[in-house]
């Protein structure tokens, strides 16, 4: 298919460039000195009127804020609110120092959510819709206007007063839909940047490095989009391609044209190193636009590598087969929503690389340009989306939007050689925002959607996910498949998969796995679930996710231990090593995310499919698939969060152990329990697991590899033979952990002191004192309600060199609350 050319039009000072990507050296981060408002002004002169101290213009107050930030950084998971949604205020000084004579100023937004305002003193410099493209506001003639007043210096000190407005209001007529199982978050949560540019500037490069099928050549064209407010016809460009080791391998200078679309180099390369999930070779591309003695250098990192998708076969990556091992994220974090600094980011990043990730699904918006960096340089393949997410289908300023993120998404994007899909939608088929659900229509917005894809970028993909009657239409198609956890139990994941694979030209199964409550463990993870039907249909249908009626289904009637879910990932792990024709998968998420559907969560509001907790503390699941998709040699006992065992005296028990080693000894209490070859068809844990008899009482277990790389893992805990009756009273226990933190745990007995290791009731703290809480994290200690797990739980107090009460509540009437005091 043949790339149509899009002219991109100058845009004048007072409007937005959307999909913009600023290109400059002269790029500073507006962190620090910002005040918040949460909530609405009358008008902008509010913002930045005269406010004595006392006076009715000092109100309301202002809350001194850091960037990132997000109007939901907590009130997302406190278990008694609904998240905030409405319009909330920012505003700081600027000091404009622009090198450039006749130069412009910008503002580069990388991300605000959702709906934004751009003022210079009282002056609406600019509008943007869409919480999750990155955008441009040049705000140069505004600057230069209010620089101009007596205002400026007399009041401000020659400083320039910047506010803005971001509102993520419930507006059905814009994307995402508020159906959606993810908070849909307010706020300058990614990098503001404040950028000077020349009177002509590169606003983005685009960069072609295709290999030949014998990968022995690469064709590289380069082509620049201008910025040029002036009407500059004449400028000079020195074009630099630097090797991945740094060495120039080509340098050219031209007289270019500035005004739209202008191509800067068109040549081979010989034998290209190629980009690779193993081996991320990454080529630099500097230009250096020069006029009227003024320079401006624009840098941008690419690949050279070729991929394809087999029909009805595997997925193919430089001209051999590779499983796409993947999983997905969103843009959350504990403490501060989707506000995630840099460092954050990329401590993320490095754990999913370190699991063995080699894909990802970004789910389900286009995120920080940092991740899309950081999956260049781990070789991490991309799935990126636009948020087109559930709800049915708007009208005219809905579907405009839509198209308009789509074509921000692939332009601000394109360079990334670690993306090789463009997402369409994601369970489009779910409808109610609208009276109408005509599928008609929505299948002809997604034929628009994925023409539009393919006018802007025929190098890459289209996908969905889970729309059947729209799965004709794109390139690659995931259905719903939740083989034991919405729908049938998990040994019916394999012919489920083959099954769909049957129907389309393209699959690729996203989205799999299932809750798993972080602490909880048990003896028997299948407890309650045999009256679930194998061989029934595991796509997901309306009202699975519920915890209340319909089938049989895990998701209601299981523990949400974390015990099932290691089981359910080993089979479909154990399952996938033997699908010869599977492109990959991608299971859902790496980590917990917050959510509003899901207040009755063990966690409220988190969805709690993550193999790491919404901080990062890796669950068991984590090192599942460690031991199945990394080559580092590791080893991991299962329960390093499961303090006490139970069963009989002389019961043997099942200890698994998590490797990637090929011989592993166990031994219990000392003594040798053998030593197992590693098989990933003998399920489970790759036939790494042993009954044995533990002692009442203390027990360690340690489990040892043999060869050249010798590892090893210890384990020590607690086997409760006594059995336990009725819950009684709360037991608690406080810990120190750090000068002025304490972790306050508390236990379910019953009135032996018999601890109810079966207990599941919420349990609620509390504080009144000088200490505070550290709640509203979306984690298993750090919620101030939260489902026990094996009748404990626990949450951690700063005490700020204080003392104070802390209040324990439990759900079971006849339990009185326990007061503990903390110093």
């Amino acid at each position: 298919m043949k790339r149509l050319i899009y002219t991109i039009c100058l845009l004048v000072a007072c409007l937005s460039t959307a999909g913009a990507k600023v290109l400059t050296e002269h790029k500073t981060r507006l962190t620090d000195n910002w005040l918040y408002l949460r909530g609405d002004i009358g008008n902008i002169w509010e913002a930045v009127r005269p406010a004595s101290p006392g006076t009715s213009e000092s109100v309301p107050l202002w809350t001194p804020v850091t960037l990132p930030h997000c109007f939901n950084a907590t009130d997302a998971v406190d278990p008694d609110l609904n998240y905030y949604q409405g319009p909330g205020w920012y505003k700081t000084l600027l000091d404009i120092n622009n090198p450039y004579p006749n130069g412009r100023i910008l503002l580069d937004f990388e991300g605000a959510g959702q709906k934004t305002e751009v003022y210079i003193y009282t002056t609406l410099v600019a509008t943007h819709t869409g919480g999750y493209d990155e955008w441009t506001a040049d705000i140069t003639e505004a600057v230069q206007a209010f620089a101009a007043t007596p205002e400026c210096a007399k009041r401000f000190g020659g400083k320039i007063p910047l506010s803005i407005r971001c509102d993520n209001s419930r507006d059905a007529e814009m994307i995402p839909s508020d159906l959606s199982d993810f908070n849909v978050y307010g706020g300058l949560y990614r990098y503001l940047n404040l950028v000077y540019v020349p009177e002509v500037s590169i606003e983005r490069i685009q960069i072609d490095a295709n290999p030949d099928k014998e990968l022995k050549k690469g064709t590289l064209s380069v082509h620049a989009f201008f910025y040029n407010p002036a009407d500059v016809r004449k400028a000079t460009a020195n074009i630099i391609i630097k090797d991945p080791s740094g060495k120039v391998i080509l340098s050219e200078e031209k007289e270019v044209l500035p005004l739209g679309k202008a191509a800067l180099l068109a040549t081979t390369v010989r034998k290209p190193e190629l980009w690779s999930d193993e081996y991320p070779q990454l080529y630099t591309c500097e230009v250096r636009l020069k006029h009227n003695n003024q320079e401006q250098k624009a840098v941008e990192r690419f690949g050279f590598r070729r991929f394809e998708f087999i029909e009805k076969g595997p997925f193919m990556l430089n001209g051999s087969r590779l499983l796409l091992r993947g999983t997905h994220r969103h843009e959350d974090h504990a403490g501060v929503g989707a506000a995630m600094t840099e460092s954050q980011m990329r401590q993320e990043m490095t754990l999913m690389k370190q699991m063995g990730v080699n894909f990802i699904r970004l789910g389900h918006y286009q995120q920080s340009g940092i991740i899309l960096s950081l999956c260049d340089e781990l070789g991490i393949l991309v799935w990126e989306e636009i948020p087109w997410c559930r709800g049915g289908l708007g009208g005219e300023r809905y579907q405009a939007q839509a198209k308009r993120m789509l074509e921000s998404m692939i332009h601000t994007h394109y360079n990334h050689p670690a993306i090789i899909i463009w997402g369409l939608g994601n369970e489009n088929d779910w409808p109610n925002d609208f009276p109408e659900f005509d599928k008609g229509k929505i299948r002809t917005f997604m034929k628009e959607l994925h023409d539009l894809a393919h006018q802007l970028d025929d190098n890459r993909v289209t996908a969905i996910r889970r729309c059947d009657f729209c799965k004709d239409i794109v390139d690659v198609y995931s259905p719903s498949i939740w083989a034991g956890w919405y729908r049938g139990i998990f040994t019916d994941y394999k012919n489920a998969s083959y099954h769909e694979m049957q129907q389309v030209k393209h699959f690729f199964h996203a989205e799999w796995g299932g809750d798993c409550h972080a602490r909880r463990h048990a003896e028997d993870p299948f407890i309650n679930l045999d009256k679930i039907e194998a061989g029934k249909d595991t796509d997901e249908r309306a009202g699975d996710a519920s915890l209340y009626g319909g089938s049989a289904r895990a998701s209601k009637d299981g523990d949400w231990s974390e015990s099932y879910m290691v089981r359910l990932i080993d089979w479909h792990l154990k399952e996938q090593e033997t699908m010869d024709w599977l492109t990959g998968s991608a299971y859902w998420p790496f980590k917990d995310f917050s959510t509003p559907v899901r207040p009755e969560n063990p966690v409220p509001y988190v969805n709690q499919k993550g193999v790491v907790e919404r901080d990062l503390t890796p669950k068991e699941t984590y090192y599942v698939f460690q031991s199945y998709w990394t080559k580092k040699p590791m080893i991991h006992i299962y329960g390093h969060t499961w303090p006490v065992r139970w069963g009989k005296a002389d019961e043997q028990k099942e200890i698994l152990v998590y490797s990637n080693c090929p011989q592993v000894e166990l031994l219990v209490n000392g003594i040798s329990q053998g030593m197992k070859n590693r098989n990933s068809q003998d399920y489970p844990a790759a036939g790494l697991h042993w009954k044995c008899r533990l002692q009442a009482g203390e027990n360690t277990v340690i489990a040892r590899s043999k060869g050249k790389e010798e590892v090893a893992d210890t384990l020590r805990f607690v086997y409760e033979t006594r059995t336990w009756g009725t819950p009684a009273r709360l037991q608690t226990k406080v810990t120190s952990c750090g000068t002025d933190l304490s972790l306050v745990e508390v236990q379910i007995v019953d009135t032996q002191g018999i601890p109810c290791l079966n207990a599941k009731n919420f349990i609620e703290f509390g504080l009144t004192g000088d200490g505070k809480l550290i709640e509203n994290q979306g984690t298993s200690i750090g919620s101030r309600k939260v489902q026990a797990y094996n009748g404990r739980a626990a949450i951690r107090v700063n005490k700020r060199n204080g003392e104070s009460i802390v209040s324990v509540r439990c759900d079971i009437p006849q339990i009185k609350t326990t007061f503990i005091s903390i110093k």
